[in-house]
């Protein structure tokens, strides 16, 4: 799909979708800095913009209507350009989510194995959807849910046995590559 309000020069917009636990935030952070970009995690805008933690947000009104939080931020939670954003791991589950990030910007998706988020995730307290009595077995369910969306992303890093700049390069060169295409394109 066509970004919207991309011109020549621009930068489009860099988002980082996957499970969570795979390294979005962390990875963005750094991306962000490395392109001199605004580093915008959609989790904690939510969390600013509705004035609750995420635990809070599903405990109070559930997670339907953090979904419809999410949908707004796309929407209208960030400027268009010149952002590297973390998406949270459920944001583009919801039909079309994928193609309306796409149109925003230029998505990847971040991998890890089961055991690999188990590691990263379990001293997490802010994971509501882990607060069950077999964290291990949740992930394995919601990773055989989602995997297939975040596939169709078509953009795709593992960030399993990788170093941290490794992975980071990686990223960095999918969005490199990509933007010299929208210049391409838009030059013809």
């Amino acid at each position: 799909m066509p970004l919207e309000n991309q011109s020549a020069g621009k930068r489009p917009n860099l988002y980082l979708t996957g499970f969570m636990g795979t390294g979005k935030s962390s990875i963005g952070r750094e991306l962000a800095r490395t392109l001199n970009y605004k580093f915008i995690d959609s989790d904690r805008w939510i969390e600013r913009d509705v004035g609750m933690k995420i635990p809070k947000i599903f405990e109070e009104h559930g997670e339907s209507w953090f979904r419809d939080c999410e949908r707004r931020f796309i929407e209208e939670g960030h400027p268009n350009e010149g952002c590297v954003v973390a998406l949270g791991g459920g944001l583009v589950v919801p039909d079309g989510m994928i193609e309306r990030v796409e149109q925003r910007g230029i998505l990847v998706a971040l991998f890890a194995s089961p055991e690999t988020v188990l590691s990263r995730t379990s001293r997490s307290k802010n994971r509501p959807l882990l607060q069950v009595e077999n964290p291990a077995e949740r992930i394995r369910e919601l990773m055989a849910q989602r995997d297939p969306i975040y596939r169709r992303v078509g953009l795709a890093v593992s960030t399993d046995g990788r170093s941290f700049a490794d992975v980071r390069d990686a990223v960095l060169r999918i969005y490199r590559f990509h933007c010299a295409g929208i210049a391409a394109s838009k030059s013809q």
